[in-house]
């Protein structure tokens, strides 16, 4: 789809969690995230609903509306007090007969497995860092190190900080244990790549295109285990890896780098089965590209890589909102025509 040919007239409805149990800081941060998108959205010429989700009972919310009269900027990245729950909310979306913006169900609930993602790229050929899941009492298997230890069904970098890069055999097993312990669910082991890294951003289906490749420059760490993007990076204003972590958008890449980056950033998300949207982390070595992560549900906030790198192919927040909405009208039994 040509970004500038796109209608702005279709009717969008908003939807955004809102968890009663966030405290007023977080609370009041949704809503003025919200807000903004909807007035860009508006700018653009399309009329906008904004309908925050307060609790569990999507269905019967949705019931207000009617499918053939919007398209869905889905913004709900779970329902409140369910977590893990954004594949349902695709789900009761689906059921009801919305088209709405993203990933199907099925790809949002597989996203969540790393070690089952990681299997399915390994098999279309598309490299990821060395791994397994690996159990505290079977640590004895791994020898590669420096290494990661990541929760095995989390997203958002959650429990990941500078003691989930591992130096050796025994704090391997400590972290494994953690993780087992504080999480209660497997524990992911992979070869920490220490080289660049990348987020790219894509969007389209059938014809996919990369946006500016995004690198998160880790030259103010010196040490091994500082050299990643933690949890606090994204999270937490203030912290050293929030403040110290620099962000370069476009990456600095000849133009055999970029096409490889690029080649394997679409083949993953072509491999997953993304989307609309997606935001592919990748790590260089020996110019091979890793694939890290893979996040069908991309955050959409004003300071997310993903909007910067719109913004970098020159796109405002407004016109990318748009374009993700067109790419769901394609759906729409009323407003695919035109799209």
């Amino acid at each position: 789809m040509d970004p500038t040919h796109r209608r702005t007239d279709i009717p969008v409805l908003m939807l955004h969690n809102l968890d009663p149990a966030w405290d007023s800081a977080e609370t009041a941060n949704a809503v003025e995230s919200a807000e903004k998108l909807a007035t860009e959205l508006n700018k653009e010429g399309h009329p906008v609903t904004v309908v925050p989700v307060t609790d569990a009972t999507l269905g019967d919310l949705l019931r207000l509306y009617a499918p053939e009269d919007f398209v869905v900027f889905n913004w709900c990245e779970e329902l409140p007090g369910c977590p893990r729950s954004d594949a349902a909310v695709a789900g009761i979306l689906e059921s009801m007969n919305f088209a709405y913006t993203g990933s199907s169900p099925d790809i949002l609930a597989f996203s969540w497995d790393k070690a089952a993602v990681k299997e399915m790229l390994n098999s279309q050929g598309i490299p990821t860092p060395d791994g397994r899941v690996i159990d505290p009492q079977r640590v004895d298997v791994w020898d590669r190190f420096p290494a990661i230890v990541k929760p095995a069904l989390e997203h958002c970098s959650f429990g990941i900080s500078t003691d989930a890069v591992v130096m050796d055999r025994q704090e391997l097993k400590q972290r494994v244990a953690f993780v087992h312990d504080t999480f209660k669910q497997p524990a992911l082991v992979e070869a920490f790549i220490d080289g660049r890294e990348f987020h790219v951003t894509l969007w389209g289906n059938g014809t996919v295109h990369p946006l500016p490749a995004a690198e998160m420059d880790f030259s103010a760490f010196e040490q091994v285990r500082d050299r990643l993007c933690t949890f606090d990076s994204k999270f937490i204003p203030g912290s050293v890896h929030y403040e110290k972590i620099e962000l370069r958008i476009p990456a600095a890449l000849d133009a055999a780098q970029l096409a490889t980056l690029n080649r394997t950033a679409v083949g993953a998300y072509r491999a997953m089965g993304c989307r609309d949207y997606a935001r592919i982390d990748l790590r260089m070595e020996n110019d091979l590209y890793y694939v890290l992560d893979i996040n069908p549900n991309a955050d959409l906030s004003a300071d997310t890589t993903l909007v910067y790198a719109a913004e970098a192919a020159g796109l405002s927040y407004g016109a990318m909102a748009s374009l993700l909405v067109n790419l769901a009208a394609q759906r729409h039994p009323v407003f695919s025509s035109g799209t």
